[in-house]
């Protein structure tokens, strides 16, 4: 689960791209308590999403022709141009190069080898999100792919990143996390498009989850606010209770009610 605790090719920023800065300040407001303050003189269209003071995602308005709504996860790198240049030579893409941000440091939006954008953060006087694990806040990503392998040694050359094995009651699930670190840094998985048949029909894509106190009442809470339920709450033993949503826009996240600790 995620901490505050940042580590190199752990996610330390999340970021909506929505044509509606506004409109989606009201959903994410109602929805999970969140305050959007506009970034600052200078920042454009670019804002952010506090809870009780402290930063949990940040808020982005685009243009039709710069792409569908959606979240974008960032993730901390040493060297963002270097992660650009990784990215090219393992076969995917630089969307946006990396480019100097008060602030944030240097970021860069990536694709890998299935075209999934991911984005990359070098840290510069704000080293991430000031929350994070805890309700209300990003607790967990997961990258639906065609090639779980393909990915596996994409963001193992891109980020650092290695996968394992993780048993739970019914299968087994592909963990992600920093190389050289315990299990309490997985921060995410990997699951083949092919066995998922939700996210099959969506194609490939990286998914924040929220931690939230009760997913039923939250996904209820969607609904209301004009968003989509793409997954109802439902039980994934040893987890907890899940839900995949949509804002009123389109861009996809889920919420996680976490199980007791054992």
């Amino acid at each position: 689960m995620l901490t505050t605790r940042f580590v190199n090719g752990a996610p330390n920023w999340l970021d909506v791209d929505t044509p509606d800065v506004e409109g989606a300040a009201s959903f994410y407001g109602g929805l999970f308590g969140w305050e959007f303050r506009p970034a600052g003189p200078g920042s454009g269209s670019h804002g952010l999403f506090r809870l009780d003071g402290r930063t949990v995602a940040g808020a982005v308005r685009i243009r039709p022709e710069q792409g569908p709504p959606a979240w974008t996860v960032y993730f901390r790198t040493p060297d963002a141009g270097a992660a650009a240049e990784a990215a090219r030579k393992a076969h995917g893409s630089v969307l946006v190069p990396p480019a100097d941000v008060a602030g944030p440091g240097q970021v860069a939006v990536l694709a890998d080898r299935a075209g999934v954008p991911f984005g990359v953060r070098q840290p510069g006087r704000v080293e991430g999100l000031d929350l994070a694990g805890a309700t209300g806040s990003l607790c967990w990503a997961e990258l639906y792919t065609p090639d779980v392998a393909a990915a596996a040694a994409f963001y193992h050359s891109v980020l650092g990143l290695e996968t394992s094995a993780v048993s739970f009651p019914g299968g087994t699930y592909t963990g992600v996390g920093p190389a050289g670190e315990d299990e309490d840094a997985m921060f995410g998985g990997v699951v083949a498009l092919g066995d998922d048949p939700l996210e099959s029909k969506d194609g490939a894509y990286w998914l924040p989850y929220v931690a939230v106190a009760d997913a039923d009442a939250v996904t209820a809470r969607a609904e209301e606010l004009g968003g989509t339920v793409r997954l109802p709450a439902t039980d994934v033993p040893g987890v907890g209770r899940i839900a995949r949503l949509g804002d009123p826009y389109g861009a996809r996240f889920a919420v996680l009610t976490p199980s007791p600790p054992a």
